[in-house]
Parts: C-alpha cells; structure tokens; sequence
C-alpha cells in the first residue's frame, strides 16, 4: 500500500562534518527512495527542494513531499539514527501521512546529539505547543503556571529516566502531536 508523505526539518550540523558524511547517514533512505544521492530526492510538490545540504550554513534542509510504503517509517527512524551524531542540537521532524481517503496523520520525529538535547527538544516543543493553545483562552499568568508544571513534568522525568536506564538511548525519539493542515 502506498501514501503520500510530506517530510519537513530544518537539522543543524556540527562544523567539520563533511557533505560525504552527512551522504552516508542518510544513505538508508537514499536507497529507500531508490536514488544516487540527496541531490536526486525530487518532492512531488514543485515549490519544494527536496533534501538540500547547505555547507556554507552547516544545515540540512527537509521539505520533501513523495510517495511511499509501509517501510518507510522504519527506514526514516534508521536515517535520523545515522544521523543524530552529525546534529549540532536536537530539532524536530515534522512527517506527515496523507491517506487515501482524505484523512492525514501528523507526527514529531526529534533527532539530535543526545538524548539530552532531544529531551530539552521536546520540552520546548511542548512549552510552545501548550503556550499556544492556552494563549488562545487564558491570561499569560495562568498560561506561565501550566509551563511551570511542564517544565516540573520533564525534570522528573529526566531524573527517572537517569536513575533507570532501561532502554537504549537513540539519536532519535518520536513525539505524538495533533494534526496539522498547514505545515508551513
């Protein structure tokens, strides 16, 4: 079964890495997408570049819109996973699933250095989605309450997670976030 799926990340990259470097971490889904480099990714919307490493600006740009399988998930997981030790900090990865019946399922990859810097990822990211949504309804004041319980939420959970390292730490953590329409 194949979908639409639109890719869209601006990823920061540690100077010194080399274009060679970035072409290999993302050589899993080069071939996933069954092209010769990142230069040859083509997005199905015309308006959008594709994958495009910036040397001079030390970014790699994601605005990538194509067709693709069941795999893909996995296949997206492993790339950010090469990739994450070549991030200068952690950002977010927005993927967007386009289903046939007109529905789309949104979600947050976040790939980074470390887990730590994805974890201070996600609490921005969540600081800023929760700000915005109670910005709509409710004063700055009550809004800064409910940031300061987050922020709270996120260092206890830093602590358990260093006090019980049970799972494998990844350059990469995937983050639920309710469907957007316009990612740009």
């Amino acid at each position: 079964m194949r979908m639409e799926v639109h890719v869209h990340a601006d990823i920061p990259i540690v100077e010194g890495v080399a274009r060679e470097q970035v072409e290999q971490a993302l050589k899993v889904l080069v071939e996933y997408l069954d092209v010769e480099s990142i230069s040859d990714v083509k997005s199905l919307e015309p308006d959008e570049p594709g994958i495009r490493y910036d040397e001079k600006e030390l970014i790699l740009y994601i605005c990538w819109t194509g067709e693709v399988g069941r795999s893909f998930q996995q296949t997206l997981e492993r790339t950010l996973q090469q990739l994450g030790p070549y991030c200068y900090e952690a950002v977010e990865v927005e993927v967007t699933y386009y289903r046939d019946n007109g529905e789309q399922d949104a979600e947050l990859l976040f790939v980074g250095p470390t887990p730590q810097a994805i974890q201070e990822a996600q609490r921005r990211c969540m600081i800023e989605d929760v700000s915005a949504l109670l910005g709509r309804q409710f004063s700055k004041d009550k809004v800064a309450e409910v940031v300061t319980l987050v922020n709270e939420l996120f260092e206890r959970e830093s602590k358990e997670k260093s006090a019980n390292p049970v799972a494998a730490e990844r350059a990469f953590e995937p983050y639920s976030r309710p469907s957007r329409k316009n990612l740009h």
